[in-house]
């Protein structure tokens, strides 16, 4: 089955996607707060170092930095739903840039007793620890590209930091490409934990906890929408409530197949593309027939739980923390505002031709980037997801949730209330939620 689309118009929606954003993006975002050198151990400082080099990709052009953006709260900002890398920063991903924001709270992937995936790192789970997660993208073939390990130590020896690297661990790491990716993962890792700007727990909601500032009336009842188990029931998987040493992180860092819709931006979704690191993994998967499919944590980019067809199709639940700023939303990108993320759960069964559409514009069948054979993993058993009871909110009550998402947002100020900046999307209104389809939002 063909898609209706050539892999010409996909690449070229892509590059021009690139060309208009120009790595800017919507600056209307709260600025990131740069932790104070004394504020970081040597091997943090280190590992920012590291962290914006480009010098250590295949292209000379490509960093951590360069995909997960500071004033985005560390996910990406350049418009596309998927980001473009390799030798020569041309050939796109498979997956949106997740936010890198509060990501160390998460705990290595496991199984629980009631036999349900938890925790890991990337939309799939397949990193243990935020070290490991840290050294895969050195040597993904549509990221940073480098061909080995010996390859990134050699490209490691040319760096400026390559001294403060040997004194932090020792000669052995700038002479095995083992060791010398070790210390890279390690470095990074250390860094991401101790900048206050990975997690700084400074939004308006926050503050509204600490008895430092007041929600508006639309934000308070978005937060109640947000709990209440009948309306919006987001809480179920985006905890709501702290611990007793870290305030709510609006993730249970499960796993739920929700049934996104396929999004045809991504040219790995586009039949014939050519891309020789696209698996054609959907061949024997049966109807509707496409040549590949993004199945989370059963492949294809983690291959432990193929044999386990009950979890294809899940991702991980994401925090919501500065979700305001993370656009494009979900594993593959397919909305770019939360007006549309929000409406899509609530009217999803309800309204599917409003979400779900071919390549070329026309309706197309509920659940599109799943086989047929796993649609029955989709979840259909919770609010908002129950098909009779939906829809459980109005378009005034997802716009009043959006502005609660807004609250997430970090760079409050107790004492400059008025100085706190959000994304022009967070002013959502009834009839702009009205107004909403799939691929309509810029």
């Amino acid at each position: 089955m063909r898609s209706g689309i050539g892999l010409g118009a996909a690449m070229a929606a892509l590059a021009c996607a690139w060309m208009v954003s120009g790595c800017g993006g919507d600056r209307d975002v709260a600025p990131r707060t740069a932790a104070r050198a004394g504020e970081l151990s040597r091997m943090a400082r280190l590992g920012e170092q590291l962290f914006a080099d480009t010098a250590l990709s295949a292209s000379g052009k490509q960093s951590c930095a360069s995909c997960h953006v500071a004033s985005r709260a560390f996910a990406g900002d350049d418009a596309l739903p998927v980001p473009l890398g390799g030798p020569r920063m041309d050939l796109p991903g498979l997956r949106n840039t997740p936010s890198l924001a509060y990501a160390h709270f998460s705990p290595a992937f496991g199984i629980d007793e009631d036999g349900k995936a938890v925790g890991g790192f990337f939309h799939d789970g397949r990193a243990d620890s935020l070290a490991q997660q840290a050294q895969k993208p050195f040597f993904t073939p549509f990221e940073m590209a480098n061909q080995s390990p010996q390859e990134l130590l050699e490209r490691l020896l040319t760096r400026p930091y390559l001294d403060e690297f040997t004194e932090m661990f020792g000669k052995a790491a700038v002479q095995d490409a083992a060791t010398a990716l070790a210390g890279i993962g390690q470095a990074l890792a250390q860094y991401q934990k101790e900048d206050p700007a990975f997690h700084a727990f400074s939004s308006k909601y926050d503050a509204y906890v600490r008895g430092q500032a007041k929600l508006s009336s639309q934000e308070q009842n978005g937060l109640a929408l947000f709990n209440d188990p009948a309306k919006g029931n987001c809480a179920a998987c985006h905890n709501s409530s702290p611990t007793d040493t870290t305030p709510a992180l609006f993730t249970d860092f499960t796993y739920d197949n929700i049934g996104i819709p396929r999004n045809w931006k991504i040219a790995a979704n586009v039949d014939g593309n050519g891309l020789s690191y696209v698996p054609k993994n959907g061949l024997a998967l049966g109807a509707p027939g496409h040549e590949y499919y993004d199945l989370g944590l059963c492949g294809p980019l983690r291959e432990d739980l193929t044999a386990s067809p009950s979890r294809c199709g899940a991702f991980k639940v994401p925090t919501l923390r500065n979700v305001a700023l993370t656009g494009p939303y979900f594993h593959n990108g397919v909305f770019n505002t939360l007006q549309e993320a929000v409406a899509w759960y609530v009217t999803r069964d309800t309204d599917p031709g409003r979400w779900y559409r071919k390549a070329d514009g026309t309706p197309d069948t509920a659940f599109n980037d799943l086989p047929q054979a796993y649609a029955g993993n989709v979840n259909v058993s919770e609010v908002p997801y129950i098909p009779s009871l939906a829809p459980t909110l109005s378009d005034g009550e997802i716009a009043d949730l959006v502005r609660f998402l807004c609250t997430l947002t970090d760079g409050f100020d107790p004492t400059k209330p008025m100085a706190y900046r959000v994304p022009s999307q967070c002013h959502a209104t009834a009839d702009s939620v009205a107004a909403t389809r799939a691929g309509t939002s810029p």
